[in-house]
């Protein structure tokens, strides 16, 4: 499934009306992230595994990282397009105690930090959870 308006018109087909805004949370509630595929465009895509249905960034950085720098106590993570969305809420579940918050565009993530002094720490961690190593 591509869109959120196939996967609504196919669950219509099989008799069930829902409305994009109800589709979408329930996709989101559910772990369910639209992630982009290497030959391009992209899919829905649930986390496997019963524990924990929500994709956790040892899944998602390594597929869709290309690379993280920073300033001060801001840190940009910069991913495939379609990729930082999905990038920064498993970010955000994370609960680092450093992160203060981030903000997610299309292919970019700003994450700011509460101190600067931890800033090259977050983006070796950055890489190393995206399987690269310093």
């Amino acid at each position: 499934m591509t869109s959120q308006e196939a996967l609504r018109d196919l669950l219509a087909e099989r008799g069930f009306e829902v409305t994009q805004t109800t589709l979408s949370r329930d996709l989101r509630e559910l772990g369910v992230a639209k992630v982009p595929l290497p030959e391009g465009g992209s899919t829905y895509q649930a986390s496997p595994g019963r524990g924990d249905p929500k994709p956790t960034l040892e899944r998602l950085l390594p597929a869709l990282f290309t690379g993280v720098d920073g300033v001060g106590n801001l840190v940009v993570i910069k991913t495939l397009t379609g990729g930082a969305q999905p990038v920064a809420v498993a970010l955000d579940r994370q609960g680092w105690k450093e992160l203060l918050g981030t903000i997610s565009g299309d292919d970019t993530i700003l994450l700011i930090l509460r101190d600067a002094r931890k800033r090259k720490s977050i983006e070796r961690r950055i890489r190393q959870l995206a399987g690269i190593e310093d």
